[in-house]
């Protein structure tokens, strides 16, 4: 799909070379000046006013001006430090409004009439997946859409875990969700925190940082016999009636979205590690027909 492009590399909704060591102070609230907004931005992608006055191509004057709110930021101006800071859409709006502008970019759920294109091509990547599990989430890691492989592999789970909106870290990693079949479950639980801090890094989410403090904080225990690390990619270890199913997965996002709903979304598809997960959901689709 050319809209759409993926990677297999830990990623987050908007790639960034992320600099950040710790996690980001919340961004300012609505209401406050433009400059505000523009300093927290600029000092979370750990550059000094020169830098960022030098990737703009504005003087350190100038962008000091603007930061202390004596100096008013045209549009065209508030979008290209936008851009060279690599602000989400959904702070970008945030960013326009604060210097006295509309938002630019529209948030419209998956299921508007303007986005029917879209939400096909995420149903064709889902369907086209199975015999093999692939899902749909948000910023939030709630789940948008699932193929009919997901179901079969939650057999167990609370069901508190399964009512909307469900989020699928929390549903891999909770005692009474996958995390205790899970047979890897101390270097799949460092893989999500690892994503969830670079998605943070990237986005000054602070339900996202909730999220994170609450999955890190579940607790687990190490099976005796966790299979060896992948030498290829961190795998997701699952145990099953049919087995330890054993998959590595990529990261599908829209590439080159104009809409907050659609740069948000990301769909996750999980591919067999080795030939005996792939007998086995031929046999669990085969059950299931």
């Amino acid at each position: 799909m050319q809209a759409m492009t993926s990677s297999t590399a830990p990623s987050s909704h908007a790639f960034h070379a992320f600099q950040a060591a710790h996690a980001p102070h919340a961004p300012p609230g609505a209401r406050a000046p433009f400059g505000e907004h523009l300093r927290h931005w600029r000092q979370h992608r750990r550059l000094s006013q020169q830098g960022l006055a030098l990737e703009a191509e504005i003087s350190t004057r100038h962008l000091s001006y603007v930061e202390t709110g004596r100096a008013q930021p045209s549009r065209e101006m508030v979008l290209r430090l936008a851009e060279r800071l690599a602000v989400p859409l959904r702070e970008r709006n945030a960013l326009l409004v604060a210097a006295g502008f509309a938002p630019m970019y529209q948030a419209r759920p998956l299921d508007h009439p303007d986005l029917a294109a879209a939400r096909q091509a995420v149903d064709l990547v889902l369907k086209g997946h199975e015999p093999n599990p692939a899902l749909a989430v948000d910023r939030h890691w709630n789940l948008v859409a699932a193929n009919a492989v997901v179901p079969l592999l939650l057999d167990g789970v609370a069901p508190h875990l399964l009512a909307p909106p469900v989020n699928v870290l929390r549903l891999s990693l909770h005692p009474e969700g996958l995390g205790p079949r899970l047979a890897n479950a101390a270097q799949w639980r460092t893989h999500l925190l690892h994503r969830l801090q670079q998605q943070i890094a990237a986005t000054a989410d602070g339900a996202l940082q909730a999220l994170h403090d609450e999955i890190a904080a579940y607790p687990f225990t190490e099976a005796p016999d966790t299979p060896p690390p992948s030498p290829i990619a961190v795998p997701f270890e699952l145990r099953t009636p049919l087995g330890t199913l054993s998959f590595i997965s990529t990261i599908t996002i829209f590439g080159t979205p104009v809409d907050v709903t659609l740069q948000e979304l990301a769909v996750e598809s999980f591919f067999p590690a080795n030939a005996e997960t792939q007998a086995a959901l031929q046999q669990l689709r085969q059950q299931a027909a």
